[in-house]
């Protein structure tokens, strides 16, 4: 039995949600987004609330029908509200900004690293230390803030490098002299 794949999904005013052709696409204020469909998984659309339902119990449409629920939720979150990652820089000389549309790394290395923005995804520059990576997919914005903390990772004896906002880094003990 799924918990998740059993709670139907809210959707917002503003938001529709429809079905054709073993495709579900969700427009919103912020945009629109489209998922293909799993074999063994339908959809109740009704007013105001969508349920999913699987075609019967065998393990990949039990697996199926929780990830579907998800991924719908996901996209009606992301159309009416939108997602965000935000990243700190830390570290003496680490800085970013944003050079039309590619952000441009400062990370101790010899070179910057350039960013391209991917389809989908902004990205916005604080304080030259604080990195905000928005859109309405949550996969491409949790992808693009992945990549940008991948250009240096949190140092384990220093913390210096890319982090999460609020990810905590235990820092390792240095040589005894």
């Amino acid at each position: 039995m799924s918990r998740i794949g059993n709670k139907p999904v809210a959707v917002p005013s503003g938001v529709t949600v429809s079905e054709s052709g073993g495709v579900l696409t969700v427009k919103g204020p912020k945009g629109q987004l489209t998922q293909s469909i799993v074999d063994g998984i339908s959809f109740d659309i009704g007013d105001g609330t969508v349920k999913v339902n699987r075609a019967d119990d065998r393990r990949q449409y039990r697996a199926n029908h929780g990830l579907m629920r998800a991924l719908l939720n996901n996209m009606v979150t992301g159309v009416s509200a939108g997602f965000e990652r935000k990243l700190e820089i830390i570290g003496v000389g680490y800085k970013a900004a944003v050079q039309g549309n590619k952000a441009v790394f400062n990370l101790g290395y010899s070179h910057p690293v350039d960013f391209p923005f991917p389809d989908g995804v902004s990205i916005s520059v604080d304080k030259n230390t604080l990195v905000t990576v928005s859109g309405i997919s949550k996969e491409k914005v949790g992808q693009a803030a992945a990549e940008i903390r991948g250009f240096r990772p949190p140092d384990s004896y220093k913390g210096k490098g890319v982090r999460y906002q609020g990810e905590y880094v235990r820092l390792k003990a240095g040589k005894t002299a």
